[in-house]
């Protein structure tokens, strides 16, 4: 390819897909969307509309399909876990080849899962801190006034990596590269967890959380960063805590704005996942344990 060009595929062109969809096809990569017919159609005929106030209003041109046809540098993930299996069969391992596989999933354990589907040395995992949703079909509004990408991967070759990250960065979102997976998967985790379970279970904003049921957040975040200092990841609880006091009040989380809409939750994925780590490294978890399976009782 020449200069640096990258062929990126983006599996679920929604919120946070559709946003890295749109700053790298202006930023002159080629992208391919990857989606059901009917969002593939719209794609290709209006491309992807960006409302922001950080990257500005945009239209970017994309291609998009159902399922992808060539190599490509890389594949993003940006389905929600409970859709993930689906999604994969639209990345045929014999056509991705050599592409990175790069999941904005939440959770710690679709690395695993990913590496039995691809080859494990070009899995890189990564986390996103960004506010978008997808609006309607190729609209997608990005409210935050910040997108920030970790990219990581142990056995991923560091030169790959570097070079997604210059593209990322070049398009728009602060991006870094970091060198310890279990670590980077973790910081998300020991923030997400607390914040996803106890705004769905109560149906409040973190505001009303962080008031109302502060012992109960507080002895959810030590629960959480026990796990994940025994998982390698970071263990702070004050610092958590004060980073849940520095968000706006009416922050809610992304499994409670699922509740309230009818879907499917990432439940198993955050919670089950959260519970099944405390397990193995026999630690006490019992206000996630009771939350899960609150949640799980109310048909979640």
């Amino acid at each position: 390819m020449a200069n640096d060009e990258l062929t990126v595929a983006v599996l679920g062109p929604g919120g946070v897909g559709g946003l890295l969809a749109a700053l790298l096809a202006r930023a002159g990569h080629r992208v391919i969307c990857l989606a059901g017919d009917e969002t593939a159609r719209t794609l290709r005929t209006d491309g992807i509309r960006v409302r922001s106030g950080l990257y500005g209003d945009f239209t970017a041109r994309v291609e998009a399909a159902a399922e992808l046809h060539e190599p490509v540098d890389a594949c993003l993930i940006a389905v929600k876990h409970t859709a993930l299996d689906a999604a994969l069969t639209r990345i045929a391992p014999p056509v991705l080849g050599d592409a990175l596989l790069v999941p904005f999933l939440n959770g710690v354990e679709h690395p695993a899962a990913l590496r039995a589907h691809h080859r494990p040395d070009r899995v890189a995992p990564a986390v996103i801190r960004v506010e978008s949703t997808r609006v309607a079909p190729g609209v997608i509004e990005h409210d935050s006034p910040f997108a920030e990408v970790d990219l990581t991967g142990d056995p991923v070759p560091r030169a790959r990596l570097d070079r997604l990250a210059e593209a990322f960065a070049a398009a728009g979102p602060v991006t870094r590269v970091l060198p310890d997976e279990a670590a980077a998967l973790w910081a998300k985790m020991s923030f997400l967890a607390p914040l996803a379970l106890l705004t769905t279970r109560y149906g409040l904003p973190l505001g009303d959380i962080r008031t109302g049921h502060r012992e109960e957040l507080a002895a959810l975040v030590a629960e959480t960063a026990a796990v994940s200092r025994a998982c390698g990841g970071p263990s702070d609880p004050a610092a958590a805590l004060a980073r849940y006091d520095a968000f706006p009040a009416r922050t809610r989380s992304s499994m409670q704005r699922d509740a309230e809409a009818g879907r499917p939750l990432e439940l198993d994925a955050i919670g089950g996942a959260l519970l099944r780590a405390a397990g193995r490294h026999g630690i006490s978890a019992p206000v996630a344990t009771r939350l899960v399976g609150q949640l799980a009782d109310a048909g979640h």
